[in-house]
């Protein structure tokens, strides 16, 4: 009989089926490489956005507004963020500032603390405290009145403001809808994402059509691929949606 190499646990590995092994384990470990670099090619670039904790905390003076979400037209900047922009605020976590700014609206204060930043959109994470936000002395200067840029329908995805300016990556698409609808429910600024720009920018904070925060049915359709229909108009540099949740349609 032909004397076949055989496996025997206790014996060494014939050379012939010590060679087979060697081959099938070099080719599962390229496969599993090239299926997994396949597969993370077909995803979207989480992008740039991140805390700026390499800025430093920065400190700026403006006036509080409250409509939709807490923002502050800065009228003393620093080198990061310059005067004249309009700047949406959030606190730590999942939470908003609208308690802490609704004294303040329309008056001149000043905040503290961490920038996030994604390109042209970026957001404040104002400090906890008295030192993260508080009355500023002088009396608020008149502000430029918003300017009406007329009525749009967009398509686009609603997403939490700040986990997409880079307190998450990529914050945005279905498998982050659980994490931005509590953002949004506990106060952070939603943004709105265009698939083309308007004037100028792809983001813009959304409110619902009377200028409040967003409404339920905005709020089932946060992460979702959709078109809506709203009023915008420009406040400093910031573009703001009054969307209208009738209009929406979902992709």
């Amino acid at each position: 009989m032909k004397d076949d190499e055989f496996f025997v646990g206790y014996l060494p590995v014939p050379s012939k089926l010590s060679r087979f092994l060697t081959i099938c384990a070099v080719l599962l470990i390229v496969g599993f490489g090239v299926l997994s670099y396949a597969a993370g090619s077909t995803q979207d670039n989480p992008g740039d956005g991140n805390f700026r904790f390499d800025f430093g905390r920065q400190t700026v003076t403006g006036v509080i507004e409250l409509n939709p979400y807490p923002t502050m037209r800065v009228t003393e900047g620093n080198e990061r963020i310059p005067a004249g922009h309009t700047l949406m605020l959030s606190a730590a976590g999942k939470n908003g500032i609208m308690r802490r700014a609704r004294p303040l609206e329309g008056k001149l204060a000043t905040v503290s603390g961490i920038i996030l930043k994604r390109g042209e959109l970026d957001m404040l994470q104002v400090r906890g405290g008295r030192n993260g936000l508080q009355a500023a002395d002088g009396d608020a200067p008149p502000l430029e009145p918003a300017v009406p840029l007329g009525k749009w329908k967009l398509a686009g995805e609603i997403c939490d403001g700040k986990c997409l300016a880079g307190a998450m990556r990529p914050g945005r698409r279905l498998a982050h809808k659980a994490c931005a609808n509590l953002c949004i429910i506990g106060g952070v600024p939603p943004v709105f994402v265009s698939t083309q720009k308007v004037e100028g920018s792809e983001y813009m904070l959304i409110g619902g059509p009377d200028g409040k925060p967003l409404g339920q049915k905005l709020l089932d359709n946060v992460a979702s691929f959709l078109s809506i229909e709203g009023e915008l108009e420009r406040r400093g540099d910031l573009l703001v949606l009054k969307a209208d949740p009738s209009t929406i349609e979902v992709f």
